[in-house]
């Protein structure tokens, strides 16, 4: 049985990202509701998360709750809020005007992120954990790939 209601799959080496995490964690409390998971770490395994690929959660931000659904997007972070209790932050996301425009402007970011933050593009990101994986374990779980041994 797990202990955390949903798995917050985040980019450890964003910045901003880093910065919304230790906010979430500061409101978890040591609860444990929610599971941090930093799929920048080389022994991220999509398997152990919901199926979600290193590629898919670098591109948009997923959640996989404690029943193993997958939730990504905006969506995660209404989900999130609303397990730690404040959820009345993200209420107005779920708004008719509100809430697209939401979901439009996290778009926007989420292309952008890592330009904005100066990092490498997702291509380059992808090639160079490629590389070390391949390095490290012959090549057995592909990035891109929940699925081993698929592409």
């Amino acid at each position: 049985m797990k202990s955390w209601q949903i798995e917050l799959l985040y980019d450890g080496e964003c910045p901003l990202c880093l910065r919304e995490v230790n906010f979430l964690r500061s409101k978890d409390q040591g609860r444990g509701l929610v599971n941090f998971v930093d799929i920048a770490q080389p022994d991220y395994n999509p398997l152990d998360h919901g199926g979600v690929s290193f590629e898919d959660a670098m591109a948009r931000i997923h959640g996989v709750k404690a029943d193993g659904s997958v939730v990504k997007n905006v969506a995660v972070f209404r989900e999130v809020y609303e397990i730690l209790g404040i959820g009345w932050l993200y209420a107005p996301t779920r708004w008719p005007i509100i809430g697209p425009l939401v979901d439009r402007i996290y778009d926007f970011w989420a292309d952008l992120r890592l330009s904005w933050t100066g990092r490498s593009s997702l291509a380059e990101i992808l090639a160079q954990r490629e590389k070390g994986m391949c390095a490290t374990d012959g090549c057995a779980l592909p990035v891109t790939s929940g699925v081993e041994g698929k592409p």
